[in-house]
């Protein structure tokens, strides 16, 4: 069945207002370019993606069982139309179960809730000197295991320390056989940084946090991204990096995407919840340790889009790239992020005020309210 809607419709080649139709694909976009400044009708963006989810709605991806499914909804709610699962640094037997129940989901998504693209593997081959807020588990990597995980669920993307012995060569394979390897949670050097994007690499986990700072005489794995990256993610929360930060960032690489890194207090009240095998507590719109480390985030999508246009000062456009088109661009999805005719029909909808009005998810319209 076939749906429209009217408004200011972003699409690749700038803002048509007019009409998109669509069934679960985008089947024709009519209208006349235009400045969405002068009218009062509302803003059509392709939805959003999130390549970073530990949780939501008091659930977390660790749990097993349902809870990707319920994180998924909770998000979709918020104008998120595709994300990756994300794990955390466990035991084994954890991060099995959480890959399992992923991947069911990722097979069979429930209506109303985002469609899961895959897994990020944030955990468990990260420095146990850089752990942030992820539980004492860290341990090398090798190719046997990461097949034997993709057994499971399909990985999409994964954090690697590449400091750590074997992991340079690991990344090289991993690349070669379609797996997106990202930079984080390191104690690595610039030159670390700069041999790990040489093997395949391609982009950087929460640029900023849980790698070593930019200085003008040691550059460290921030100076690396800033020089040599096209993508990295980050979160626009405003707690885990300035305004400032971001704009650096933002003008040195090219594709640089937001994620929210969300939680399971995401969409609660304050309060005791878990992080993997970890107590969080939320107060105060962040979340932390026992001990003030951050440990993820409360942040939405919708909330990181008013974040870039409001705190940052983008523009709605690019301000759109950053939470869409640029990460499906870096998982190669070409079919998402973007509204054209063909193209998978997930659509936000937006006020004035950039507040969510609908969205739909492979031509299928979202129920806003709790469940």
């Amino acid at each position: 069945m076939s749906e429209a809607i009217k408004g200011n419709i972003l699409t690749p080649a700038g803002w048509i207002h007019g009409a998109i139709s669509f069934g679960d694909r985008v089947t024709d976009i009519d209208g006349a370019p235009a400045n969405p400044g002068v009218n009062g009708d509302d803003y059509i963006l392709p939805g959003f993606i999130d390549l970073h989810v530990h949780g939501g709605g008091g659930r977390d991806v660790m749990e097993g069982g349902d809870a990707p499914h319920v994180i998924a909804a909770m998000h979709a709610r918020h104008g998120t139309t595709s994300l990756l699962a994300t794990t955390m640094t466990a035991p084994p037997e954890d991060i099995v179960a959480a890959l399992k129940a992923i991947g069911a989901a990722a097979g069979a998504r429930r209506p109303g809730a985002a469609r899961i693209l895959g897994v990020h593997l944030e955990g468990p081959y990260i420095n146990a000197g850089k752990l942030g807020a992820q539980p004492p588990y860290a341990r090398a990597a090798n190719l046997a295991e990461v097949e034997q995980l993709g057994s499971y669920a399909p990985l999409r993307l994964i954090t690697v320390a590449p400091e750590i012995d074997g992991h340079l060569a690991l990344v090289r394979e991993l690349a070669d056989a379609g797996i997106r390897v990202q930079i984080g949670h390191t104690t690595g050097s610039y030159d670390d940084g700069v041999a790990a994007l040489a093997h395949g690499a391609a982009g950087f986990t929460h640029l900023f946090n849980a790698m070593n700072p930019l200085h003008h005489r040691e550059p460290g794995m921030v100076g690396a991204a800033l020089a040599h990256a096209q993508y990295a993610e980050i979160i626009p929360d405003l707690l885990h990096v300035h305004p400032g930060a971001i704009k650096v960032a933002l003008r040195a690489i090219p594709q640089l995407y937001c994620v929210t890194d969300s939680t399971a207090a995401t969409g609660m009240p304050d309060g005791e919840y878990m992080l993997g095998r970890q107590q969080v507590h939320k107060c105060m719109g962040g979340v932390r340790l026992s001990d003030g480390t951050l440990a993820g985030s409360t942040l939405t999508m919708d909330q990181a889009l008013r974040n870039l246009v409001g705190a940052i000062g983008l523009d709605l456009a690019d301000a759109s790239r950053r939470v869409s088109t640029n990460a499906a661009d870096y998982l190669g999805e070409t079919e998402r992020g973007r509204l054209a005719p063909g193209c998978y029909a997930d659509i936000v909808v937006l006020d004035r005020d950039l507040n969510i009005k609908a969205v739909y998810i492979e031509g299928e319209a979202c129920d806003l309210t709790d469940a």
